[in-house]
């Protein structure tokens, strides 16, 4: 069993123990996805673009880790609250400001 720190792993720690200043003991990955892969790839599974072999990956994860059945529960609201904010109700600063923080993000920038 190894422990993890660490941006990726701050998903899980915020919805466990992190709230007790505790660190996650995370085992080895469940069924071939660790928590933080699960992370990296949520946004593809929410979008349904995730590779069939990833997704199911992912779903076995899912059966043996509640903290990222919170974390994915989590998105999901984010989703449905942000849904409901179109574009044009951003002011051009706000949009920039946004497009800029999120530029290069995929690519670890």
């Amino acid at each position: 069993m190894t422990w993890w720190t660490g941006s990726a792993a701050a998903a899980c720690n915020a919805l466990g123990a992190g709230r007790t200043n505790q660190r996650v003991s995370q085992p080895e990955p469940m069924n071939g996805m660790s928590c933080p892969e699960l992370v990296e790839v949520i946004t593809d599974y929410l979008e349904g673009t995730l590779p069939e072999p990833d997704r199911l990956r992912l779903e076995r994860h899912l059966d043996q880790c509640p903290l990222c059945v919170a974390y994915l529960d989590q998105m999901r609201e984010v989703v449905a609250a942000l849904g409901t904010l179109r574009e044009d109700s951003l002011s051009p600063e706000t949009r920039a400001a946004l497009l800029e923080a999120f530029r290069g993000w995929r690519g670890g920038a």
